[in-house]
Formats: C-alpha cells, structure tokens, sequence
C-alpha cells in the first residue's frame, strides 16, 4: 500500500470544494493555498452579483444596474461548476501527475469513488440551471427594456 504523502490533493475534495465554495475560490485554495490570486479573484465577481441582488431588494426590479450586476453571479457560479465537473471527470493519473507528483508513478495511488461522480453530476444540475437561467434573466430584462424604449420613442 501506497503511503499517502504530506500535502495531497484529493479529487473528490477538489470537486466538492468547487460545487460548494466555487464562487468563493474554495477549489483554488485547496488546491493552491491561500495565497492564490486567482481564488481571491473569484469573490469579485461573487460580490459584484451579490449586490445587484441586494439592489434589486432595496430599489425593486426596474433597477436597471441590477439587471446587469445579477447575471454576473449566474455566470460565476455556472463556471465553477464547470471547474468542479472538470476537477471529477479528469483521470486520476493525470490529477495524480498535476497535484499529487509523488504518486504520479505509484501503481497503488488513491483512486477516486463515487463521491466525485456524485459531485460532478450534482454540479451538472446545478450548473446547467444557474447558467439557462441567467440567459433567460438576461435576456427577458433587454427585451423589456427593448419594449419601454420603443414605447417612448412612439410617444
């Protein structure tokens, strides 16, 4: 039996970090540490959508810039569930020789179960309806702005 080395990754870890903290940077921390930019990166795109959520609470939904801020949240989170079902299905040789280099070559290297299937197909569902969502959000705001533009153009 393969002893596990300090420092190693899992991938089912890494794919239920995505698909509960994705939007957050989660994934990357785990996977990078805390001093990842690109994890901390995430919370912007987090926050910015986070805020047009709170506008819309406060100022109702004809707060245009809201109209604009939400979907960002809605594109964050389809992302990182497309981080997390990338993170599940990638084969565990390859996320051994990406993450875990000392195991790269050992036969007996911890193999991923059924807890990353789970993750991936859960982060398929959720992913898949944040992002038809935020489409459909999108596009129904730009098409009534459309209208009452119109409207007062013929007026």
């Amino acid at each position: 039996m393969t002893q596990i080395p300090a420092g190693y990754k899992s991938k089912t870890l890494a794919t239920w970090a995505a698909l509960l903290g994705g939007p957050v940077g989660a994934h990357r921390f785990y996977l990078f540490g805390l001093g990842d930019w690109l994890g901390w990166l995430h919370a912007i795109p987090t926050l910015v959508g986070a805020w047009g959520i709170q506008r819309v609470q406060d100022l109702g939904q004809d707060d245009q810039l809201s109209w604009l801020l939400i979907p960002i949240l809605g594109f964050m989170v389809a992302y990182t569930m497309l981080q997390a079902i990338l993170y599940g299905l990638m084969p565990d040789e390859k996320w051994h020789a990406r993450y875990n280099p000392a195991l790269a070559t050992s036969p007996d290297a911890p193999a991923s179960g059924w807890a990353a299937v789970i993750g991936v197909g859960l982060a398929l569902m959720l992913g898949a309806t944040v992002l038809m969502s935020t489409i459909a959000f999108s596009g129904q705001r730009y098409f009534e702005y459309q209208v009452e533009e119109a409207r007062k153009i013929s007026q």
